[in-house]
């Protein structure tokens, strides 16, 4: 019997929980006098969206001074980013939160125990969620909040966001040439083998990021555990770290190491070792104008050349990836060949893609366990 029922689309995917002070994120009323406690129950709630890798704030009509002390002595100030403290309309503070978090209302939680403050902000922003702190504790007990896996990026995102807000007031206050600002910065690359804890952070990156992509594949976490056990691909991931913390995972290769007919193009004699063909190289936007992507395709070409390899790379133009072809070019690729949608580049063997002077590149050639073994096979 065919199904008539009308489909729901999933809720989007919640980034952040936006919580009033006063009777909601704890009991009483701050500018009242009033003995404030905030409940077991929400305290655990806070460390749990938290540990989660869900970010939070603070809009509440307040004193700014009187709220700081407050929630210090609750030990709960580091949890709330960009809290919005004041006598503003509440769309107003969560415009504020949006704009510093960068991301969308519909990603957002409101939480308040009025119902003029949730109306107005449901009102204004009607893609915000607007909720009680009851309708909040249900809707996280029955799953409709917290993400099925936590990453290691998930997990550090709050620390994150607190390092990029530090190196924007650093770049707004230097005063000299844009190399001089990145080399302040004190970057470190490291480019490391894809390991299980990485894949889903990895896929990830193949279904959100697209100007920085070479080639626009995506892959899902079997796709790319799979490859991490082919004896002819490997799986890189590159994580970045500055000054001011980590960016966290922020790149990665899918290599073939076999011959494949982009690289039988490139290199047609077939006694010749086959060299490395990029399948996918991409970079989160959120280091556009770091230039790591040229240190990223200049650690797949080391590695390559350590194993006695060439290297080859295939790019499929987009609307918005023209950059990464640039990219590689700059970076001393040729182009082979070209259709429509796919161009096949090579590295000429006496070429090496520099590394960016301000750049300190670490890569890891251990792979997790030896390719194509057994215990690799069925870890």
């Amino acid at each position: 019997m065919q199904n008539t029922e009308p489909h729901t689309p999933a809720a989007p995917r919640v980034k952040c929980v936006v919580w009033d002070l006063d009777d909601t994120l704890w009991d009483g009323t701050l500018l009242e006098g009033d003995d404030l406690s905030v409940p077991e129950a929400n305290r655990r709630l806070v460390r749990t969206l938290d540990e989660h890798g869900i970010l939070q704030s603070v809009a509440s009509r307040n004193e700014p001074g009187p709220v700081a002390e407050q929630l210090s002595a609750f030990g709960l100030d580091a949890y709330f980013l960009y809290p919005q403290v004041g006598w503003s309309a509440k769309s107003a503070s969560l415009r504020a939160v949006l704009r510093e978090l960068n991301i969308s209302p519909d990603s957002v939680l409101f939480v308040d125990d009025s119902e003029f403050e949730r109306a107005e902000v449901a009102s204004e922003l009607p893609q915000v969620r607007c909720m009680t702190r009851q309708e909040l504790h249900a809707l996280v007990a029955d799953g409709g909040v917290l993400p099925a896996q936590v990453t290691d990026d998930a997990r550090r995102r709050r620390s994150m966001y607190l390092a990029e807000s530090r190196r924007r007031s650093h770049e707004v206050a230097f005063d000299g040439p844009g190399e001089e600002f990145l080399r302040s910065l004190d970057m470190t690359l490291r480019v490391r083998e894809a390991t299980p804890a990485d894949l889903a952070r990895a896929a990830e990156l193949t279904q959100r990021t697209h100007q920085l992509n070479t080639t626009g594949i995506t892959f899902d976490e079997a796709e790319l555990a799979s490859l991490t056990r082919h004896p002819d691909h490997r799986v890189l991931v590159a994580e970045l770290d500055d000054r001011f913390g980590t960016y966290g995972t922020i790149g990665l290769a899918v290599i073939g190491t076999g011959r494949t007919d982009a690289a039988a193009v490139a290199d047609p004699h077939a006694d010749a070792a086959p060299p490395w063909t990029i399948r996918l190289l991409l970079m989160s936007c959120r280091v556009m104008g770091r230039n790591v992507g040229s240190t990223l395709i200049a650690a797949v070409a080391r590695l390559a050349a350590a194993h006695g390899a060439g290297t080859v790379a295939l790019f499929r133009p987009t609307e918005r990836n023209r950059q990464m072809l640039v990219t590689y070019r700059f970076a001393g690729f040729t182009v082979e060949s070209r259709t429509d949608d796919l161009v096949v580049l090579s590295l000429p063997d006496e070429r090496r893609p520099a590394v960016p002077g301000y750049v300190r590149l670490v890569v890891d050639d251990n792979p997790v366990a030896p390719r194509g073994t057994t215990k690799e096979l069925t870890a």
